[in-house]
């Protein structure tokens, strides 16, 4: 299993009573304006911010769920292990996605069912699950937001399942490749650069294969005219024709 060390650097937030920003107006924002979910959870007593090192661990399965994650900067992947020892990718999570919120469906203080690692260097917000449920329970608008931040978890949890039902090596690839246009792709003149420095290893870990495959598959790509890497970036110079290439 990969990620296996932890990595915290913590830095406090401004102190704030339960449910109310700083300022006293309300969750988040200025008065009268809807409060975002960064907003909302950068509010919360006993919040703070927590950078984490690629590749270490930001919770194992089973571990305490005390804390809501929001995801400021950088990606984090979900993974599931199984008995067998298979570690399987299901969400790769972008900027302002929320995680680590079952604690509050289920009332369960170790429900963590996935391995969440720093698929790179990353900067969260994070609560205590009890001033997140206490905020619930006194604004109701809280609780949609929540839902909200789980319903976007949710489909990217359904598109990275989706990546990994190809069998074909190279249509896993290409399928990733292309989730990370959609998530992660800043357009340039030449296509949509993935905006992640990613390496062989990291991908082969994402999507169930190995760095020797990966390296020969994108090496393909390349050659093709497909794709060009520098510096672990990857640029797709046209989506569409990637995805009509392997469809």
């Amino acid at each position: 299993m990969v990620g296996a060390t932890r990595g915290f650097s913590r830095y406090a937030s401004p102190p704030a009573s339960p449910g109310v920003s700083p300022a006293g107006t309300g969750l988040g924002g200025a008065a009268g304006a809807t409060p975002t979910l960064l907003e909302v959870i950068r509010s919360l007593a006993g919040s703070s911010v927590e950078t984490i090192e690629r590749s270490k661990t930001i919770f194992f399965p089973g571990d305490p769920a005390e804390r809501v994650y929001l995801l400021r900067r950088g990606a984090v992947r979900l993974s599931r292990v199984y008995e067998s020892g298979e570690e399987i990718t299901v969400a790769l999570l972008r900027e302002n996605s929320l995680f680590g919120v079952l604690s509050l469906l289920t009332g369960q203080r170790s429900d963590r069912f996935y391995h969440a690692i720093a698929f790179t260097r990353v900067e969260m917000i994070t609560a205590p699950a009890t001033s997140v449920r206490r905020a619930i329970e006194q604004d109701a608008s809280v609780g949609l937001l929540l839902l909200q931040g789980l319903s976007s978890r949710i489909l990217q949890t359904e598109t990275m399942i989706e990546t990994l039902t190809h069998r074909d090596m190279s249509s896993r690839l290409v399928s990733f490749l292309l989730v990370l246009c959609r998530d992660f792709g800043v357009p340039s003149n030449e296509g949509i650069t993935i905006d992640l420095r990613l390496s062989h290893q990291a991908i082969a870990e994402a999507i169930g294969s190995t760095r020797v495959t990966i390296t020969r598959l994108l090496g393909d790509l390349r050659n093709e005219g497909l794709v060009q890497i520098d510096r672990k970036k990857i640029t797709v110079f046209d989506p569409v024709a990637l995805a009509k290439r392997f469809s």
